[in-house]
C-alpha cells in the first residue's frame, strides 16, 4: 500500500503584506537628493566656488601689496631728513597720514622761524589729512596760535575756544588752548575773559604744578581785578537807599 503524500499547507487568503507592486519606487534619499542636485546645478556650483576662491586670493594678495607699500612709505618718510625732502615726500603722498605729519613738521618749521603765513597754509594740510588721527587736534592747535601770531585774533580766539570747549579731545590740547585764550584776553584788556579761562584750566587740572594753568595764572595777575557785578535795581514803588545816611546824635546828658 503506497503511502500517500504530505499536502502542502495552504496559503493563508488575503495575505498580501509582502507585496509590492510592480510600478511602485521606494522614497529617494538624501544621498539621492544631492547627487540630483549636484547634476542640475553642476557650472553654477563650480563657477560659485571658482569666484570665492578668486576673491579670498585676490585679497591676500591686495593685503601683501598694501603691507609692502605702507612699509616702502614708511621708509621714504624716514630717510626725509631735510625740508625739501619733507616737501618732496608730502606732495608725493598728499593723502597718507604721513604725508599729513610731513605738513605738520614744515608747519612747526616756519611757525619756529617766525613765518606764520608759511605755517598756517601747513597746519591747513595737515588738518585736512590729519582729520581722523590724534594729531589732527595738535595741527588744529598750531594753526590757531600762528594766526594769533599773525595778528587774526579773532580768528584763533574762534578756534581756540572750538579746541577747549571740545570734550572729546586730551586735556592737555585743550588745557593749552585755554592758556592761549587767556593770553589773548589779557592782551586785550578783559580780566572777565582772563579769568573765565584760568577757571577752565583748573577745571581740567586743579593741580597748580600744571605748566599751563601756572602760566595762566601769572598772565591773569597782570591785569587788575574784574570789577564787582553791579547792584541790582530797586523794584517799583521802593525808596532808593540813601548813599549816605545821616548819624544818629546821641545826647548824653550831665550829672
Amino acid at each position: 500500500m503506497s503511502t500517500p503524500a504530505t499536502p502542502s499547507a495552504p496559503k493563508p487568503a488575503g495575505d498580501d503584506r509582502n507585496l509590492v507592486p510592480a510600478d511602485a519606487s521606494p522614497a529617494p534619499t538624501l544621498e539621492d537628493r544631492l547627487q540630483s542636485l549636484w547634476e542640475k546645478n553642476r557650472n553654477a556650483i563650480i563657477g560659485a566656488c571658482v569666484l570665492v576662491l578668486a576673491v579670498i586670493v585676490g585679497k591676500g594678495i591686495w593685503e601683501r601689496m598694501e603691507r609692502s607699500k605702507h612699509e616702502e612709505i614708511g621708509k621714504a618718510y624716514g630717510a626725509a631728513a631735510t625740508s625739501d625732502q619733507l616737501r618732496t615726500f608730502s606732495a608725493a603722498h598728499a593723502s597718507h597720514p604721513l604725508g599729513g605729519i610731513a605738513h605738520l613738521r614744515l608747519a612747526d618749521e616756519a611757525y619756529a622761524a617766525g613765518k606764520f603765513t608759511d605755517a598756517i597754509a601747513g597746519y591747513d594740510k595737515a588738518v585736512v589729512i590729519l582729520a581722523d588721527n590724534p594729531l589732527g587736534a595738535r595741527a588744529r592747535l598750531g594753526r590757531a596760535t600762528a594766526k594769533a601770531q599773525a595778528g587774526k585774533a579773532a580768528e584763533a580766539t574762534t578756534e581756540l575756544k572750538a579746541i577747549a570747549d571740545d570734550t572729546k579731545l586730551p586735556k592737555a590740547v585743550r588745557g593749552e588752548a585755554a592758556y592761549h585764550l587767556t593770553g589773548l584776553a589779557v592782551e586785550a584788556g578783559n580780566a572777565t575773559e582772563a579769568q573765565k579761562f584760568v577757571d577752565l584750566l583748573t577745571q581740567l587740572d586743579p593741580d597748580p604744578r600744571n605748566p599751563w594753568t601756572g602760566r595762566a595764572m601769572m598772565l591773569r595777575a597782570t591785569l587788575p581785578a574784574a570789577p564787582a557785578p553791579a547792584a541790582p535795581a530797586p523794584a517799583a514803588g521802593e525808596k532808593k537807599a540813601d548813599a549816605a545816611a545821616p548819624a544818629v546824635k546821641v545826647e548824653i546828658p550831665k550829672k
